[in-house]
């Protein structure tokens, strides 16, 4: 399981949110004249944007789970 997919992350405003608070970081670091680090947190975002939502795949809830399957 990767981090992305961590349940977590299963509500879309959270995912939302994340990716917001990295794009308003870097908004904070260009404004305040140090774009090195606008750079990064932007980048932070980008790779947000490509886990959270164009890779991200949701859990089918009704669909059981190999751990919630009885053993023989």
């Amino acid at each position: 399981m990767k981090d992305s997919e961590h349940p977590f992350f299963r509500p879309l405003w959270r995912r939302v949110a994340v990716v917001a608070v990295c794009v308003i970081w870097s908004i904070i670091e260009f404004a305040s004249g140090t774009p090195f680090w606008g750079t990064i947190a932007l980048g932070f975002a980008g790779y947000g944007v490509w886990q959270f939502f164009y890779l991200y795949k949701p859990v089918d809830e009704n669909k059981p789970t190999a751990e919630a399957e009885p053993k023989e």
